[in-house]
């Protein structure tokens, strides 16, 4: 019993040890998400409220500033424009950068290491960096200020995101199945169609509803491109709190909410149907 109480000690002075440590995470992960939900609350309770000024609640409760917003901010449509770009975006991110990443994981080629290296730019490198000079040259040949200005905007960080996306998921497909259906007298289109698109489908599953939310809350590239007809919903956000002009606070909120719960939606379907594990999955040697 001695023997075990001396090696019990060193283990509960260790918990004692890291026990501070422990506590002081917790805190500071309850501050943050108390702070969170309490702006969260704010919001939320202020789109129902009439008047909130000096009471912890609004004064009384009432829908109709989501109609007021709906009318005056043209809502209907500002989301069919945000869904319009969002699914260009997607469907055309998944065209060009699916046969990319079969290049990048089947070929070796001059200057692929260099290829590579620019696909990463635009993920690493803030949207604003690039953002202002892509403005300018989508400005100088008139395509900006529409949904193809701000379609093609988007497509510069969405390529890359699918290709570093699609890379893993081709890398794991043995070679040795293309191979025994080329041999078989299966065409490349027959092999593209009937043998990597079952295999591929979910990878570009991943890929796109992982673009899908990003291109719907993507704020810099949209606001830098779009025009009076092509503004997407967080854009008209951003204008309506920052533009001259008075306007009920509770319609932003509602506006506001009207966001939050549609990214909400999107990211919870986003973590039901993508694990981001197999984003970096690679076969094992």
């Amino acid at each position: 019993m001695s023997a075990q109480a001396a090696a019990a000690a060193p283990v509960r002075r260790r918990g004692l040890v890291l026990r501070p440590g422990t506590w002081l995470t917790w805190a500071a992960l309850t501050f943050f998400f108390v702070n969170l939900l309490g702006v969260i609350a704010t919001v939320l309770v202020n789109s129902f409220g009439r008047s909130w000024f000096n009471h912890w609640l609004p004064s009384g409760w009432t829908r109709h500033w989501y109609g007021d917003a709906w009318n005056e901010f043209d809502l209907g449509r500002v989301l069919w424009t945000t869904v319009e770009v969002t699914f260009l975006v997607v469907a055309l991110s998944l065209v060009l950068a699916v046969p990319a990443s079969y290049a990048l994981a089947r070929r070796d080629f001059p200057g692929k290491r260099l290829l590579t290296t620019l696909f990463v730019l635009p993920i690493l490198v803030p949207p604003i960096a690039y953002g202002i000079p892509l403005a300018t040259v989508l400005y100088k040949f008139h395509l900006a200020g529409s949904i193809t200005g701000v379609v093609l905007a988007n497509l510069v960080p969405s390529i890359p995101f699918v290709v570093f996306t699609m890379t893993p998921f081709i890398e794991q497909i043995d070679p040795k199945i293309e191979a025994a259906a080329r041999m078989c007298g299966a065409s490349t289109w027959t092999v593209f169609t009937r043998i990597l698109s079952p295999l591929l489908l979910p990878g570009m599953l991943a890929a796109g509803i992982l673009v899908l939310v990003r291109t719907f809350g993507m704020f810099e590239l949209t606001f830098l491109t779009s025009g009076p007809t092509s503004q997407t919903l967080i854009v008209v956000l951003f204008s309506a709190v920052n533009s001259a002009g008075i306007r009920s606070t509770q319609s932003v909120d509602a506006m506001a909410v009207l966001y939050t719960a549609t990214m909400a939606v999107l990211l919870l379907v986003a973590l039901r149907f993508v694990n981001p594990t197999q984003l970096v999955a690679r076969q094992s040697d």
